[in-house]
């Protein structure tokens, strides 16, 4: 499940959380509590499957594992649950369908496109998405950030929102660039199955001005809500997390190989991916 990882699911969904209850002025526990749970199925289903899929491909067996890369290597310790794993995969995609299915019964059927396209990227991430470098690249912001944050949204009120999707937008660009840094270590072995993402196909220093870009993009969004009083005043607080984006990315940008050289800024990176949607999130809350 890659327990560690699973801190990234409230941080995103806690921006949705505070949209609904800015717009509203209102939330429900038990909803909250509901989509909390599907949240989190659904990362840990696509966190497994990615174990499941790269122990049998052998990707697992070729990477240097970093605390932030290179999967858990549950699988390769421990080889014959590997079929119990997969099945724990469907488990956890089928508790984030029902509980999606649940919203659209007390909502409407406006949740079930962005519902629907959430669970087929889940299950086909590993699968396609990393074997075409622009999709690899957008996929998980776009997981984590619009159809997460929207959709929690819509699961609270019942309407999607433009506060909701420019709320959405700093996660989106975090959550991808969490990911293309994160990719920077497994190269080699990501190369020698077929998978095709940005280190591989552009380079190290080209990848990491796309990360620069994404940070940038993350603090204009930010600037832009509130200048367009699509977010309140105090959501400016994610803006304080600006310094340690600054330094991982200088950090990312002279990237030799050296992969010990690259833990800190991949921690930095963690860091912000996390801090920036919580305290964006308390921004809302405030009002």
């Amino acid at each position: 499940m890659r327990l560690p990882f699973l801190l990234l699911t409230p941080a995103c969904v806690s921006v949705a959380i505070g949209t609904a209850f800015w717009q509203t002025g209102e939330l429900n526990g038990f909803h909250v509590l509901l989509i909390l749970v599907g949240a989190l199925s659904a990362h840990i289903s696509v966190n497994v499957f990615n174990e499941y899929f790269d122990y049998k491909s052998g990707l697992d067996l070729k990477t240097e594992r970093t605390p932030f890369s290179g999967g858990s290597g549950a699988l390769q310790a421990n080889p014959e649950v590997a079929k119990a794993a997969l099945w724990f995969a469907w488990v956890t995609f089928a508790i984030t369908g029902f509980i999606g299915f649940y919203f659209i019964g007390v909502h409407g059927w406006q949740l079930l496109p962005l519902g629907l396209f959430g669970l087929l990227l889940l299950i086909t991430y590993t699968t396609w998405w990393v074997y075409r470098p622009l999709m690899c690249l957008v996929a998980p912001g776009l997981g984590f950030g619009i159809l997460m944050i929207m959709g929690t949204h819509f699961a609270l009120t019942g309407e999607y929102s433009l506060v909701a999707f420019v709320a959405s937008l700093p996660a989106t660009f975090l959550v991808s660039g969490l990911l293309l840094l994160n990719q920077f270590p497994d190269v080699e072995a990501d190369k020698s199955i077929g998978r095709k993402h940005f280190p591989i196909t552009i380079g190290f220093r080209k990848s990491a001005l796309v990360l620069g870009c994404f940070y940038l993009l993350t603090y204009l969004a930010v600037i832009f809500g509130v200048a367009a009083q699509q977010l309140p005043t105090y959501c400016l607080l994610a803006l304080t997390t600006a310094p340690l984006a600054l330094k991982a990315f200088r950090e990312a940008k002279d990237f030799k190989g050296d992969i010990s050289q690259l833990i800190p800024a991949m921690g930095m990176n963690v860091a912000v991916t996390l801090l920036t949607p919580v305290l964006l999130a308390v921004g809302l809350f405030i009002g």
